[in-house]
């Protein structure tokens, strides 16, 4: 199984960028981890804070995994592009948040992506990416 995880916006910072809402580590050692932890599965990993790039990469991985794991960050809550982006491709797309949106300020309760995912897991941290493995594991259809 060959799965990408896609992050947006601002997710480069993690590590430093809130920490007391996104945690002290780097996607990029939490990553390290997960590899280990899923060594049958190949985990592709790309990152962009510009919405076509976004956009480009959805379009092109469509071709080439077998599932797409998208924590869009704010384009989440603003991006009909993205959504309309995720709605065209056929393989499945499981969207992650690290915090729990529902419990933060109103404008994150709406995400335009979620009508377009065949799931959302939501406020486990950086382990939200490990369910959201695990759930292609379990062959969610």
């Amino acid at each position: 199984m060959k799965l990408l995880i896609l992050n947006g916006s601002n997710l480069n910072l993690l590590g430093t960028r809130e920490p007391d809402i996104y945690g002290k580590m780097t996607f990029e050692a939490y990553l390290k981890k997960l590899r280990k932890q899923f060594y049958e599965i190949t985990l592709e990993y790309f990152q962009s804070n510009i919405e076509g790039e976004i956009i480009n990469t959805l379009q092109k991985a469509a071709h080439l995994y077998d599932g797409i794991i998208l924590n869009a960050g704010g384009y989440a809550h603003t991006s009909v592009s993205i959504a309309d982006a995720v709605k065209s491709i056929k393989i499945p797309v499981i969207e992650v948040h690290i915090s729990n949106i529902l419990a933060r300020e109103p404008y994150r309760h709406v995400s335009y992506l979620s009508a377009n995912v065949k799931g959302c897991i939501i406020g486990f941290g950086l382990d939200s990416y490990r369910l959201a493995v695990e759930s292609f594991i379990n062959k969610i259809e």
